[in-house]
């Protein structure tokens, strides 16, 4: 799938985002090695605990739905943010650190980064073999 296309998907992933305390929209689009998309958008909890990102979101209904490894990440809030420590944490546990992973924002400006370069040192499932 086209990068604009994902980027379209998590665009519109973030207008359904539930951010009433923080007020960051967050989407994402995953696409996983067979070629199916799933979208995500961050879900807060007035605990904060609680909270779950756009991304971790989108990778749960794809891992739920039995796909198992990512292709691409595509994240985007007005600002491009890149995804969190603990976000990168979980693609480990779905693709190889070559993964990449673009994040953009309202002004159409884009980063592309490789999982690896994100998370240097990644603790992966080859650590409990």
């Amino acid at each position: 799938m086209s990068d604009k296309k994902l980027r379209d998907l998590a665009q519109e992933a973030s207008t359904r985002s539930y951010s009433p305390y923080s007020k960051a929209k967050v989407g994402s689009a995953v696409e996983t090695d067979d070629g199916h998309v799933y979208q995500g958008c961050n879900i807060e909890n007035s605990s904060f605990g609680g909270t779950v990102c756009a991304e971790r979101v989108a990778i749960w209904k794809a891992v739920s739905e039995g796909h198992k490894k990512l292709k691409k990440v595509y994240v985007y809030t007005i600002d491009g943010w890149p995804p969190c420590g603990m976000c990168l944490q979980v693609m480990t546990e779905f693709s190889s650190l070559d993964m990449e992973i673009t994040f953009g924002d309202k002004a159409g400006n884009e980063k592309t980064k490789k999982l690896g370069e994100l998370l240097t040192h990644a603790f992966t499932p080859d650590h409990l073999k």
